[in-house]
């Protein structure tokens, strides 16, 4: 239950908020076929983003939170 509970705070970050929003927007947009370059070159950047800030979060935990760049 713990677990479910961080998980849930974790969803109510700024950036997972924006993240969610621009997602639903984005599905909106698909289902209305009212897409623009402008706006998949935004969408792409901002999931990028955010992928790839989660994917550095989980790297520097399985690396001890060393990430100083030494081998």
């Amino acid at each position: 239950m713990n677990n479910i509970q961080k998980r849930l705070a974790n969803l109510l970050s700024v950036k997972s908020i924006v993240t969610l929003v621009l997602t639903a927007v984005f599905a909106y947009m698909a289902v209305t076929n009212q897409i623009t370059q402008d706006f998949m070159t935004i969408y792409a950047v901002i999931i990028a983003f955010y992928f790839g800030t989660q994917s550095q979060k989980v790297q520097d935990a399985v690396e001890g939170g060393g990430g100083n760049g030494e081998q």
